[in-house]
């Protein structure tokens, strides 16, 4: 990346081709397998427009995680906004007593009121019991930033909870 930031053409497509590869085998445990040519070519336009935000004193792969991640949440945001009534009978899971079932579907109904940044915090440190070391990392952000992220959506959460009672 540094390279092709520095303006050489090879070490551009080499980059590219790569993500290219990384991307493919990312998206394709997360989507359907024919949506996976989309979302990747959605996130190398991303990596594209964003490549001279890129700092060389930080590693490349989790600054691409983030773009990918915040890519995907946007996908699955929005095709879950748009095949809401398609994808979930609320009554059928209801009789089937799964409590698990219905407080993640609450959960992502709820994460849709947040940034994509506090729903990645929340999920990976409070959910996936990740450090905010290794999120902070992994996403190219700071400890501090995390947190942040975090107690905001959390309060934001608590709020939206208060209000349904």
């Amino acid at each position: 990346m540094i390279k092709a930031q520095a303006g050489d053409r090879k070490s551009y497509a080499v980059l590219l081709s790569e993500c290219n590869k990384w991307l493919t085998r990312y998206f394709s445990g997360r989507i359907a397998p024919g949506l996976v040519d989309d979302l990747v070519q959605e996130v190398l336009m991303a990596v594209h427009r964003k490549r001279a935000s890129y700092d060389p004193a930080r590693p490349f792969l989790p600054w691409l995680a983030a773009i990918a991640r915040y890519r995907w949440i946007d996908y699955l945001r929005s095709h879950y906004r748009d095949h809401t009534e398609e994808l979930f009978d609320d009554s059928a899971i209801e009789k089937s007593g799964d409590e698990a079932v219905m407080a993640r579907i609450s959960l992502e109904r709820l994460f849709g009121s947040l940034s994509p940044a506090q729903v990645v915090a929340i999920e990976r440190v409070k959910i996936e019991g990740q450090s905010i070391r290794d999120v902070a990392s992994a996403t190219g952000q700071s400890e501090s930033a995390v947190k942040v992220h975090i107690h905001r959506g959390l309060k934001k959460l608590s709020t939206l909870v208060e209000k349904a009672d």
